[in-house]
């Protein structure tokens, strides 16, 4: 595959202040290493250049594995930053560069808290994304337009490409290798680095973190009885009493404050306890299943395989903090 110039395919990374270091050096020797699987089998090498911008606004490379080349990148990745995203002033010159290099035919790529500088160009109006899962409120509330899948480590939509939380430019990069230099470079890229180039999903990770900052005092107080309750059975009609409120307009208000239905809320709060139960105890799954209010072994086992992807043997044998486990 030629580069959008006709030369060496490449990959540029976008720098900005306090942007992830980690990240831009890692995928920077990711691609290296991809590049010398594929110059083995007679094929490609990825060029990789790091972008910042100037004081006139203008942007240019300041790093470049073929300097003397001329070119323009492939793709364009923005990585994240340990201190949060990127406020909308901040992100707006960037959003600007990276919508006229989209426009010349530039994919453009986004890790972590990358994605509000993608977002901010407007491209992803009406398609999917995601970014850590810490960020995904913010993320909606400063681009409602913008579909959000959390549970997502990496979503490929075209010519935008999204990744996960902070360390989930391992996955991005290995998504690029495989669109530049092919699925066999990808999986021997993968294998070398220690990394699984599938399976992976950001759900496995995240915690749950309920909506607190509505401003819906009732439905707040709802919330404080349920963590305090933990396990215990609890049905509506009790959730209603305790908001003070007429079942319906409990159920409305509570949605609307929450994003979540009240028995799904419910449901998550559990599993977010029994994921502790598995990670640092070595209780049986029933035994856990029943510590946070399931009667049915077999329905908590849904119900958490639905909100995580894994089941409660699998996540424990991932997660577990002991170092020999049963299964369950």
């Amino acid at each position: 595959m030629a580069g959008a110039s006709g030369s060496a395919l490449e990959v540029g990374l976008v720098l900005y202040r306090g942007c992830q270091i980690a990240m831009v050096h890692g995928i920077t020797d990711l691609f290296a290493i991809a590049s010398l699987f594929s110059k083995d089998r007679g094929g490609p090498e990825l060029r990789v250049s790091h972008w910042n911008m100037g004081e006139n606004g203008s942007f240019s490379r300041c790093y470049d594995t073929s300097p003397d080349s001329a070119g323009h990148p492939d793709i364009l990745v923005v990585p994240g930053r340990l201190t949060g995203p990127a406020e909308v002033e901040e992100a707006a010159p960037y959003a600007r560069w990276l919508l006229d290099r989209h426009a010349q035919g530039t994919t453009l790529a986004a890790s972590c808290g990358g994605s509000f500088i993608l977002a901010a160009t407007g491209l992803l109006a009406g398609r999917p994304a995601t970014t850590h899962w810490l960020f995904a409120e913010r993320f909606r509330e400063r681009f409602p337009d913008v579909r959000v899948e959390i549970d997502k480590i990496v979503i490929e939509d075209g010519d935008i490409i999204t990744a996960g939380g902070l360390m989930a430019w391992t996955d991005l990069g290995l998504r690029i290798v495989d669109r530049l230099l092919g699925p066999s470079v990808m999986i021997e890229t993968g294998k070398f680095l220690l990394i699984d180039p599938s399976g992976r999903e950001q759900r496995h990770y995240s915690s749950f973190a309920p909506r607190l900052t509505h401003g819906d005092e009732s439905i707040l107080k709802v919330q404080h009885w349920l963590q305090a309750r933990a396990g215990r059975a609890t049905s509506v009609s009790d959730m209603a009493d305790q908001a003070g409120l007429e079942e319906r307009t409990f159920l409305r208000r509570f949605k609307s404050a929450t994003g979540m239905k009240p028995i799904e809320y419910v449901q998550h709060l559990r599993v977010g306890k029994a994921r502790e139960l598995l990670e640092f105890t070595k209780r049986s799954v029933d035994q856990i299943a029943w510590s946070v209010g399931y009667e049915d072994a077999a329905a908590f086992r849904r119900v958490f395989h639905r909100i995580l992807g894994l089941s409660p043997g699998e996540y424990r044998s991932r997660f577990s903090s002991n170092s020999v486990m049963a299964a369950a």
